[in-house]
């Protein structure tokens, strides 16, 4: 796992020389401590940088970026290929010849042998640059469930890449400005939704993107992966119970075997659900050392600490267990540390306790950490879900009656934080017409239009679903809601807020995570399971406690969720609310009219006094004036 950046220039007045990608590089140094690598081509006005983090083939060979033969090709990448060996059998009968043990040559050797007919091949996470000196073209590419961010700036001079925003910003003829039309997006969905970042003039390639930049200027983008595969759903549906368990586990299996793939020690983030206790149990069974598992817990807070859950998995299973506590003072020490790292902002106020663990994990040698994400999106494990089926009948009614709908809901959605759930599925249903909106959405029902000034609110949240809409439709238009549930959060809230906060975070330390339930056969198969597999009766995940039934221990599978999380409506009616809160209200988005500081402090008044618990909506309301104070504020 690495970081990468780069530049191509379409005139000779945008920067592609030495000092300036070593800039760019260094500004992502964290994400690779071992190694850099600069390649500048004068004549043909491109270059590329690396940071590396060394995970397999330790030696230099690894070194980025990294060509072919003959030099025409030259890449610079940041993931894992977990077949690259088998790939790499038949790439040597080609005639490629390899210099080293990493996948990364692989990759390069693919794409000569392929082209971008090649990414359907390549199994893991990756978000990597190629430049092909014949061709002069620049290739973008971004893995299939979006586990590695890619950012891209571009204008009439040239173009700039990055793993992080702040590498492109580090180039000399780019300056961070806000896009004001993505201001109520982000406070809708709390994250913002590919193509567009709240930074002006940046953008972010998509799960399964691929991005060519001609030498000429010229652009073209597509989306590469769909997780609909022919016949799946047939198939799938097709198995009788027993056949539909054994093939996940045998997925799941293979899935974390493949991802023990490292010539350094592997670790689990393991908070004692059913996700991160599946990972250690399978793991266990392929690992030759004792497994390293990680926990972490808010301290006084006993309905957030799972610990004697995580405890009860690391011994069943023989690991070496360490567990920290964390307080609201180390929340507090972290706000501004959160706001570089991150680069965007994102509601997801568990980036606290991953960002403490990750550190943790980094200070016992353990770069490589195998985590849960994707299992709730994928068997729908989430409470909320269950809102939006309930609310899913709303979208088939005549566009009148919807709209009565919502306005009776919209009181409920936004005046009260209480039970607010439902009324506020059925707000955005009847809005939009569209079945789910995605989970974990934060101002809703209008909310978030007070929020912001009359005059500044001109994005469009049900537009912007739309967008995910009408793709899911394009790509199958016989999903169901369970299935269509899954793909807008898979597209939207897993790519670009939880896996970008796994990613910032971890990399923040150096440290590799890695997410075996988001295999794509995995994620296939899962996507096509029958609803009943997913929920049956108040059972979530069911198929999946059916399998780990006989595996984990039984107080682990038939314990409801509890969420890895933190008890941030609490901790901000304390010292740290007041910390929050005087840095919310003083954000330069009041004084520059983007948001209505009366508003704010209404919000503010309401939950310390107890009368609405607007925790997570004022945590995704900081980390908007956090993000705009450190990047954009002049």
């Amino acid at each position: 796992m690495c970081g990468i950046a780069g530049a191509l220039a379409f005139s000779d007045d945008f920067a592609v020389d030495r000092s300036t990608i070593e800039r760019m590089t260094e500004a992502i140094a964290h994400r690779g401590p071992d190694d850099q690598g600069v390649l500048s081509l004068a004549a043909s006005r491109v270059a590329l940088g690396h940071r590396r983090l060394a995970i397999v083939d330790l030696s230099d060979a690894g070194h980025q970026p990294m060509p072919n033969e003959d030099q025409s090709l030259w890449i610079a990448y940041n993931g894992e290929v977990y077949n690259h060996a088998e790939l790499r059998e038949s790439l040597e009968a080609s005639g490629h010849r390899y210099r080293s043990r990493t996948d990364t040559e692989t990759i390069v050797h693919a794409w000569e042998q392929h082209g971008p007919g090649c990414l359907p091949r390549l199994h893991g996470m990756f978000a990597f640059a190629i430049w092909d000196d014949h061709r002069r073209e620049l290739w973008l590419v971004r893995d299939r469930l979006g586990v590695k961010p890619l950012y891209v700036h571009r204008s009439w001079r040239g173009v700039a890449f990055g793993s992080e925003v702040k590498a492109i910003l580090a180039h000399p003829q780019i300056a961070a400005e806000l896009d004001e039309e993505m201001v109520l997006p982000y406070l809708t969905f709390a994250h913002t939704g590919p193509p567009r970042t709240l930074f002006a003039g940046i953008e972010k390639l998509g799960p399964g993107e691929w991005m060519r930049v001609s030498a000429n200027g010229d652009v073209e983008r597509r989306t590469w992966w769909t997780p609909f595969a022919p016949g799946r759903r047939e198939r799938v549906r097709g198995m009788a119970q027993p056949e539909r368990d054994a093939e996940l586990l045998r997925l799941l299996e293979g899935s974390i075997a493949k991802r023990m793939m490292a010539d350094v020690p592997v670790g689990v983030f393991l908070s004692g659900g059913m996700d991160s206790s599946t990972n250690v149990a399978l793991m266990s069974r392929v690992s030759e050392k004792p497994l390293r598992t990680f926990s972490i817990a808010p301290r006084a807070a006993a309905e957030h600490d799972e610990g004697r859950w995580a405890r009860i998995v690391a011994h069943r299973y023989g690991a070496e267990h360490r567990d920290i506590e964390f307080a609201p003072e180390d929340v507090a020490e972290l706000l501004d540390p959160l706001a570089y790292h991150l680069d965007e902002p994102m509601g997801d106020w568990t980036a606290v306790p991953q960002m403490l663990l990750s550190e943790l994990a980094r200070s016992t040698g353990t770069p490589v950490i195998h985590v849960g994400e994707g299992a709730d999106e994928l068997l729908h494990g989430y409470r909320g879900y269950g809102a939006y089926r309930r609310a899913a009948p709303v979208a088939s009614l005549p566009g009148s009656v919807r709209s009565a709908v919502a306005a009776a809901a919209t009181v409920a959605a936004t005046r009260s934080s209480r039970g607010r759930h439902h009324a506020a599925a059925l707000v955005d249903v009847a809005r939009s017409g569209r079945p789910f909106w995605g989970g974990g959405l934060a101002f809703r029902g209008g909310l978030a239009g007070e929020l912001v000034s009359a005059d500044r609110a001109t994005g469009d949240p049900a537009a912007d679903i739309e967008g995910v809409w009408s793709r899911l439709r394009a790509e199958d238009p016989e999903a169901d809601l369970f299935e269509a549930m899954t793909y807008v959060d898979l597209k939207r809230r897993l790519a670009e807020m939880l896996l970008m906060r796994v990613d910032k975070t971890a990399m923040a330390h150096g440290v590799e995570v890695r997410e075996p339930f988001l295999d794509h056969e995995l994620v296939e198969f899962c996507l096509a399971l029958p609803p009943h597999d997913k929920v049956a009766g108040d059972r979530t995940k069911a198929i999946l406690r059916r399998v780990m039934d006989p595996v984990l221990p039984r107080e682990i599978v038939h314990r409801g969720k509890q969420g890895f999380g933190v008890p941030v409506g609490a901790w901000l009616r304390g010292r740290l609310g007041e910390e929050v809160r005087r840095r919310t209200l003083g954000c330069g988005l009041v004084d520059r009219g983007v948001l209505r500081d009366d508003a704010i402090q209404r919000m503010w008044d309401e939950h310390e006094a107890g009368r609405a618990d607007w925790g997570f909506q004022l945590w995704t309301l900081h980390t908007l004036c956090a993000w705009h104070d450190r990047w954009v504020r002049r």
